[in-house]
């Protein structure tokens, strides 16, 4: 993505927030779902498991302003620490996808960036802000990229999806699929523990500032969020329960929007957030499943076919 995109990339990003809105209050309020259940007797291991990033210093690049540690790509991520003193600093990460994820980086402390494409060749550049629109090149670099750990950038915590042993939802994620026999069952507690328990924020999603970063902490404190709050909070909370899953941003339908897909054993995985009938699993994002009757739904997504993801995290 060129620097003259960004401005394209958070027009569309205030867009996505906008049509969440009119979702919200064009489809009501219903929560029918008719849960998974597992023909195990044994009750899955709810022990929480939350992967903690490293910066080994092994594989790195410094200088005054700047460091970044590749040490860890074959678990799926790299991080990243800026001490200059621009006032806005972007991260951009290109893969052999092709696709260009933009992060703000806002401080000076060292965090976490999945590569979420897999092998192949990756550009990394670092801009500082020059004046409005305009940035120079702080760093760039090309690189080859060999991830060992396929479901690594689905399960430690990065820039968007921030969690650590000590977040407040991760209890509250062991509970909720205390019951459950195996990760099909866990994913659904945790999928209605979501959408019964948080609120849309409407007037938060009028205000959003553009690059809004979601905190999940925050989320499960409060209760209330917009759609990437939704999408992140149950990302974090399957992650911590050892269940890969992907935050994922894209169009549904002509919407911009955020949902999730998972990963189980023995099926692979599953695409959009799902409800399981017993037979065949529907596409749901949390967000619409919290706030949408079951027609607006079905028409709103169709067969799931209208789910185009553009960003993974």
């Amino acid at each position: 993505m060129k620097l003259a995109e960004l401005v394209k990339y958070y027009k569309y990003t205030t867009i996505y927030f906008a049509l969440c809105i009119v979702l919200l209050f064009s489809t009501g309020c219903s929560k029918k779902h008719e849960p998974y259940v597992s023909s195990s007797t044994t009750i899955r291991d709810n022990t929480p498991e939350c992967l903690k990033p490293v910066a080994k210093g092994v594989d790195v690049y410094k200088d005054d302003s700047l460091y970044i540690d590749y040490s860890n790509v074959s678990e799926g991520y790299i991080m990243l620490q800026y001490l200059g003193d621009s006032p806005a600093v972007k991260l951009q990460i290109t893969g052999p996808d092709y696709m260009t994820y933009t992060y703000d980086i806002s401080d000076d402390r060292i965090d976490t960036f999945p590569i979420s494409a897999g092998d192949g060749e990756y550009t990394i550049g670092v801009y500082e802000q020059i004046d409005g629109t305009q940035y120079s090149v702080l760093y760039s670099g090309d690189y080859t990229f060999t991830v060992s750990n396929t479901m690594g950038a689905f399960l430690y915590p990065n820039h968007y999806v921030d969690f650590d042993e000590n977040s407040p939802f991760i209890a509250a994620a062991k509970d909720a699929v205390k019951d459950a026999h195996d990760d099909l069952e866990a994913i659904n507690y945790v999928y209605n523990y979501v959408i019964n328990n948080m609120e849309y924020d409407v007037e938060m999603a009028e205000n959003v500032e553009n690059g809004y970063v979601p905190d999940p902490d925050r989320s499960f404190e409060k209760k209330t969020g917009i759609c990437l709050d939704y999408a992140t909070l149950m990302t974090a909370m399957l992650r911590s329960q050892r269940i890969p899953t992907r935050m994922e941003v894209g169009y549904a339908g002509s919407a911009y929007h955020a949902w999730i897909s998972t990963y189980a054993e023995n099926i692979g995985w599953i695409n959009g957030i799902v409800e399981f009938d017993g037979t065949s699993w529907s596409i749901m994002d949390p967000t619409v499943a919290d706030n949408s009757g079951e027609e607006a739904l079905v028409s709103f997504i169709g067969d799931g076919g209208s789910y185009l993801t553009k960003y993974i995290y």
